[in-house]
């Protein structure tokens, strides 16, 4: 989701990335006078495929607010909306994207970017989505679409739920749109998007995967923002998504048969010494320091749930070209952040087994309540499920307040030590003593909830 910073540090695809991102954001930038519809929209559940049949164009406000706080912009964003009335502990996106527009909304390309002709609120397990968008309305003359996707408590889309997303779809989202657009949407164009969204999934899944070796090739945690930037935002169902990720795909093969281990904004991480799982959205307003807090001790994230948060393609889901609606419906209601606790659980577990991680770490960001609820007991079942250590550390999305380098870095080494004091015990050493976390934390029943 985000343009590398460093150029000594590019692979070809990041220079691909960064191209496609310009132009997109130039694109914006001469909508209107182009006569180009805008449709605001979010990451998780997003249905570009179907914008994109329409020949709408999406703006993606956690992307514009992420890209602020790695610019270092957002500070001065969020209080610009507190002065507003918003408060401290609003979500930071929300406050960044505020004081953004009021500060004349300039994107992260340094064009302004043009106001909506609709709000699509996509629905995915974050209820400040429709916050944030009553609060957009108020700023906005345009309509706005809500498509409320239910939540998986049970870990499971039931044919009732897919039901109810795909008669959303065909009475109010796509009618909506089809009125912004000016024009019907036609099928065939929305089957032939699905199915270029699947090839590019297949690649990006196959990326996933090649943490499996060691090295792993990739960091599935901070290299991992820039490999899901494409499909997570404008360019899902796209030619120049399918070429982006056979590029990416085809460097990461090349890595894995060099047994090479990442790229870093340092260069190469020379040698692996522990691999991780980390739970939670990273800190964006110092994204490079907190990634070299992992990458100059030889740590490298072999999966993550944020990369995730757009699109589970790697426990099977594809975009399917045969059954259009109830293929967005599925997307929109696999996508992480609607996923229950125990779900969320079973999938961490697997990551930790798949990528025999040596420790998995949870970043919990004060003012994310959709992925920090429930991080402390997901910490503590972890550990016994798997048998391998967990750690926390604190921080927030684009707020540099909640940011405090020296104690996240502290957490860090000390529990990189933890995992080589483990290492040098052996196996079934036992696991830290977590007394105070543990006096909190609810019983769960047989199936896994409070």
């Amino acid at each position: 989701m985000t343009e590398h910073a460093d150029a000594g540090a590019r692979d070809q695809s990041q220079l691909t990335q960064k191209r496609m991102l310009a132009e997109h954001f130039d694109a914006l930038a001469h909508a209107k006078e182009r006569g180009r519809k805008i449709v605001y929209t979010f990451v998780p559940g997003n249905v570009t495929e179907l914008l994109g049949a329409l020949d709408l164009l999406p703006v993606l406000p956690e992307i514009n607010a992420l890209q602020s706080g790695m610019r270092g912009r957002s500070v001065g964003y969020i209080a610009e909306a507190e002065k507003a009335g918003h408060s401290k502990d609003v979500c930071t996106y929300v406050k960044c994207d505020v004081g953004m527009l009021r500060s004349g909304n300039i994107g992260p390309t340094g064009q302004r970017l043009p106001e909506p002709d609709l709000l699509l609120l996509s629905y995915t397990g974050c209820f400040t989505f429709m916050k944030w968008f009553e609060i957009l309305k108020q700023e906005y003359d345009c309509p706005v679409v809500m498509l409320h996707v239910p939540y998986q408590t049970e870990g499971t889309i039931t044919p009732e739920m897919r039901a109810y997303v795909v008669s959303q779809l065909e009475r109010n989202v796509i009618p909506a749109l089809e009125k912004v657009a000016g024009r019907k949407l036609d099928m065939d164009e929305l089957a032939r998007r699905l199915d270029l969204s699947a090839r590019a999934e297949e690649d990006l899944v196959r990326v996933w995967e090649s943490a499996r070796h060691r090295p792993s090739p990739i960091d599935g945690y901070f290299g991992g923002v820039y490999y899901v930037g494409p499909i997570f935002s404008s360019f899902r169902g796209t030619e120049e998504a399918v070429r982006y990720y056979r590029e990416l795909r085809a460097e990461v093969d090349e890595r894995v048969r060099q047994k090479k281990g990442p790229m870093t904004p340092d260069g190469e991480v020379p040698e692996e010494k522990y691999r991780l799982v980390v739970e939670g959205p990273p800190n964006w307003t110092s994204f490079h320091d907190f990634w070299r807090m992992f990458s100059k001790e030889g740590a490298t994230v072999v999966s993550s749930t944020y990369t995730r948060v757009g699109g589970l393609y790697d426990t099977g889901f594809r975009h399917d070209a045969r059954r259009p609606l109830e293929s967005l419906a599925d997307y929109c209601l696999g996508c992480y952040t609607n996923l229950g606790l125990p779900a969320r659980l079973d999938l961490l577990e697997r990551y930790v087994k798949t990528y025999e991680a040596d420790g998995f770490l949870v970043n919990s960001v004060k003012s994310c309540n959709s992925f920090s609820v429930g991080q402390l007991l997901m910490l503590r079942k972890l550990e016994e499920r798997t048998g391998v250590p967990g750690g926390f550390i604190e921080s927030d999305l684009v707020d540099p307040r909640y940011f405090g380098k020296a104690n996240i870095e502290n957490r860090v080494q000390s529990f990189l030590q933890m995992l080589e004091t483990r290492r040098r015990l052996g196996p079934g050493a036992p696991l830290p003593e977590r007394k105070e976390a543990r006096r909190s934390l609810p019983v769960l029943d047989e199936r896994g909830l409070p």
